[in-house]
């Protein structure tokens, strides 16, 4: 899934400056992803299509929009409290930019994917990581994964499934926060300035992000955060924490955004 990427545009890709001109020239990995979720959900399968455009990459039929090496520009952009040992989980890790991101921070990572060549990548490509990469599916976690993490990171997860799963999916992410822990939210806000409206990614609307706050969670911040010059020109960049949360573990955000 392409939690660690900015849902079909990483971040920082350059978009082409006007929304006509953009959408005359999709970029080919945004035109094999729509193309294997399109089969999937017609299939009847929302979430099968991660699998196959991983596994056609692979094999080099295939691109992934969100594999690139850096880490989420808009995670950088948060001042997390110190890892510390603490546990973090990413969501829909991919090849595990963002994990191994927390990782450097000293985060005690579990990384997990419902793509099996997603965490076969993330394996390859960080051999003798710290991060612990398994495969899973957000819709039916590991029970012991409930109030287990100090850190939770969803990056561009749910935007990419219909609204037949996208509640449930939203609802599990935050059951995830340990008592004292945060929970990052970063989301598309708008549509692609290449497409006419379809999707995926379906952006999220302040409703959507708002519904994270499950199991005691609570917002610290809910920002509208401009992307100019991408595909994907406003995103929405949330925080949330608990009741027993401590100062050192609260996370802040660069003034870039703006607070709804």
């Amino acid at each position: 899934m392409p939690a660690d990427g900015a849902g079909f545009a990483a971040d920082g890709a350059a978009g082409s400056g006007t929304a006509s001109a953009a959408a005359a020239s999709v970029s080919p990995s945004a035109v094999d992803a729509r193309r294997f979720a399109a089969a999937s959900l017609a299939a009847g399968d929302p979430t099968g299509w991660f699998e196959q455009l991983y596994a056609e990459s692979r094999a080099g039929h295939a691109e992934v929009p969100w594999d690139v090496p850096a880490p989420s520009a808009h995670l950088r952009a948060l001042t997390l409290p110190a890892g510390e040992g603490r546990r973090a989980l990413v969501v829909g890790c991919g090849p595990g930019r963002d994990a191994e991101y927390l990782a450097g921070l000293g985060y005690r990572v579990t990384a997990f994917d419902i793509s099996a060549t997603a965490i076969d990548l993330a394996r390859e490509r960080h051999p003798g990581s710290a991060v612990g990469y398994v495969v899973a599916d957000l819709l039916d976690p590991p029970g012991e994964w409930r109030h287990a993490f100090d850190l939770v990171l969803e990056s561009n997860n749910v935007q990419a499934l219909p609204v037949t799963i996208r509640s449930a999916a939203i609802r599990t992410v935050g059951t995830f926060v340990a008592p004292g822990g945060t929970l990052i939210v970063l989301a598309a806000a708008t549509t692609r300035i290449d497409s006419a409206g379809d999707g995926p990614p379906w952006p999220l609307t302040r409703s959507e992000v708002e519904a994270f706050a499950v199991d005691g969670l609570h917002p610290l911040s809910v920002d509208l955060v401009a992307a100019a010059g991408t595909t994907l020109p406003t995103r929405w960049r949330a925080v949330f924490t608990s009741a027993a949360g401590r100062p050192d573990q609260r996370v802040t955000d660069s003034p870039s955004g703006t607070r709804e």
